[in-house]
C-alpha cells in the first residue's frame, strides 16, 4: 500500500449532479479506464466544498492548510486483476492559493486552477446555509445550498451514495499513462436540500462541450457532512 501523500478534512460539500451524454466525457477519460453508471446513466458533478487541516506529507503548510475547492469531476471504474475499482476524474479543481495547483498539476498531473474565491456558513435553529463563490473574468459564479440541521445516512443504492463514494482518483497523464490514488474516508452523512442556486458559466470555466449545463437541472442536489480523508501517493496503472 502506498504511503500517505496528504491528510484533511473535507467538510461542507454541496455536491449538484447533472446527466451527461457519454460521449462528451469520452475526451477526457484515462486509459484502462471505462465510465461507471448508475441506472443506466451517465453523471457529472459540480462540487464545493472546504479543504481544513491540510497536511502535506504530514507537515502542515502556514496559509495553506484551509480553502476553498470548487470542482467538476465525473466517476469511472477501473478493473484491477478482477477488482473493479470505482474512482472520479476531474475536470478542473478550482483552489484560492497558486501553490496548491503547482503542486497538485505538477505532481498527480491533475487540473488545478487559480481562482478569487470566499465560502459561508451560517447555522440557526432550523437551518444551514452554505454556499462556495469563485470568479472567472470579471464573473463572481455561485454554488449555495440551504438544507435541514440533521444529517443522515445514505442510503444503500441510492444516487447519494454513487455520487459519493468513489474511493479512487485517475487522471489522465497521457493516451497511455493513467494515474491512480486512493482516496481513504468514512462513509459520509448527507443533510436534506431544501433550497440550492448554481449560478455557474460552465462554458468559460469548461468549455463549449459543457455549455447544455448552463440550462441543465441537476438530478440531484445533497450536502455531505464530510469528515478526516487521506490520500495516498499515486502510482501508474
Amino acid at each position: 500500500m502506498p504511503a500517505t501523500f496528504l491528510t484533511a478534512e473535507w467538510n461542507n460539500l454541496i455536491m449538484a449532479n447533472y446527466v451527461i451524454d457519454p460521449e462528451i466525457l469520452k475526451p477526457w477519460l484515462p486509459n484502462k479506464t471505462e465510465l461507471d453508471i448508475y441506472n443506466g446513466k451517465c453523471y457529472v458533478s459540480l462540487i464545493g466544498f472546504m479543504f481544513e487541516k491540510t497536511k502535506l506529507l504530514g507537515i502542515s503548510i502556514p496559509f495553506h492548510s484551509n480553502f476553498e475547492e470548487v470542482n467538476l469531476r465525473f466517476y469511472v471504474r477501473y478493473n484491477d486483476n478482477g477488482v473493479w475499482k470505482r474512482g472520479a476524474v476531474f475536470i478542473k479543481e478550482i483552489v484560492p492559493k497558486p501553490s496548491i495547483s503547482i503542486i497538485a498539476n505538477t505532481l498527480y498531473k491533475e487540473k488545478y486552477s487559480t481562482m478569487p474565491m470566499k465560502h459561508f456558513y451560517l447555522k440557526d435553529d432550523n437551518e444551514i446555509y452554505l454556499g462556495y463563490h469563485w470568479k472567472h473574468k470579471g464573473k463572481w459564479n455561485k454554488l449555495e445550498a440551504t438544507t435541514a440541521t440533521e444529517a443522515m445516512p445514505m442510503q444503500p443504492g441510492s444516487e447519494e451514495q454513487f455520487i459519493a463514494e468513489h474511493y479512487w482518483g485517475y487522471s489522465k497523464y497521457n493516451d497511455q499513462t493513467t494515474y491512480e490514488y486512493a482516496v481513504q474516508h468514512p462513509a459520509w452523512k448527507v443533510y436534506k436540500v431544501q433550497y440550492y442556486l448554481i449560478d455557474c458559466d460552465f462554458t468559460t470555466l469548461y468549455g463549449p462541450s459543457f455549455s447544455f449545463l448552463l440550462n441543465s437541472i441537476p438530478n440531484s442536489v445533497f450536502v455531505a457532512k464530510g469528515s478526516a480523508i487521506s490520500i495516498l501517493h499515486k502510482r501508474s496503472v
